[in-house]
């Protein structure tokens, strides 16, 4: 006769018979938890301990990468840029037909001329811009008038306040750290538009080719960025700490400017064709935001690498103490 307890089902552990019941069950818990507030306040916590815990390795091992990123952080690159952009779009480009308007013959073919080497402008694009600017001059002078052409002179000096707030955001230059004269800005606007119609000879290498032409656009683009800063910073930094984002600047603009005569030749007069005039705003607009992301990227790292020890030690330190960015 066998034993009694041969016979008796053995007794099966509590929750169930282990099967495939038992992670539907498990999931199914999962997916409960899942919906939980408390869940996703413990999985945002770990989340944020995790980026803290990467950005002080990083801050300790690479901390000129730190300062940079929070530098553009607080300059709000694509914000200035485009606000930048904008101005130059709304402001700037009708000062260049008031000077078109008013100035000789011979400035207005080089302006023209200039142009089209900036943005190596063919075709339909390069036609649009000469009926742009080959209007009667008597025509032009009297639908812009000579109060509309100083009223479109004294706007544009909102592009060089708005260079200025950039400068300044890069600088963490505080609120009442400068109080810029007005005749800078007219400076400023003035000097970029004579800078703008020497760039035709100056890209060609006045004549020998781009393995000239492209050095001496690099000095050049340098040269008028390491002016800028100063001129419109008051003079607060000087000369030394404004020369890294100078130079980077510099190569950026230049190299942009290679791109746009890949570019801008093709987009403009597929635009021209396809939608007409109203095409070609777009584009531009496009454009300009690009040059003035990179011009504030480059500004703000020039403004970083200045503070690093081994160039405030050879360039000088800034001339004030380093502060919070405040908006101006």
């Amino acid at each position: 006769m066998p034993p009694p307890h041969l016979g008796k089902d053995r007794e099966e552990p509590r929750g169930g018979p282990a099967g495939p019941g038992r992670p539907r069950a498990a999931s199914r818990r999962r997916t409960t938890s899942v919906l939980h507030a408390s869940w996703w306040r413990r999985r945002t916590g770990e989340v944020t301990a995790r980026a803290r815990a990467l950005h002080a390795r990083v801050e300790t091992r690479l901390p000129v990468i730190t300062r940079l990123v929070d530098r553009m952080v607080s300059v709000n690159i694509f914000d200035s840029a485009t606000r930048l952009a904008a101005q130059c779009f709304l402001t700037a480009i009708p000062l260049l037909f008031v000077v078109s308007a008013y100035a000789p013959k011979p400035v207005q073919e080089q302006l023209v001329s200039s142009l089209s080497a900036v943005f190596g402008l063919t075709g339909a694009a390069k036609q649009q811009l000469d009926k742009v600017f080959s209007s009667p001059d008597s025509d032009l002078r009297q639908a812009i008038g000579v109060v509309g052409g100083l009223m479109v002179l004294l706007s544009a000096t909102a592009v060089s306040r708005a260079m200025q707030r950039l400068c300044k955001r890069a600088w963490a230059i505080p609120r009442s750290g400068t109080r810029v004269a007005a005749w800078r800005w007219l400076a400023w606007i003035v000097l970029w538009v004579l800078a703008l119609m020497v760039q035709g000879p100056l890209r060609d290498g006045f004549g020998l080719g781009a393995w000239l032409g492209i050095p001496i656009t690099v000095i050049t683009q340098t040269a008028l960025w390491w002016w800028t800063q100063h001129l419109l910073l008051g003079g607060l930094v000087g000369w030394g700490p404004l020369l890294p984002g100078s130079v980077i600047t510099g190569v950026a603009v230049t190299g942009l400017s290679l791109v746009a005569h890949f570019y801008m030749p093709r987009a403009l007069n597929r635009t021209l064709a396809e939608y007409g005039s109203a095409g070609s705003v777009f584009v531009l607009l496009s454009w300009l935001i690009v040059v003035c992301v990179a011009v504030a990227i480059s500004i703000s790292t020039g403004a970083v690498l200045a503070r690093e020890p081994f160039l405030a030690h050879r360039l000088g330190p800034p001339d004030f103490p380093p502060g919070d960015v405040r908006r101006t």
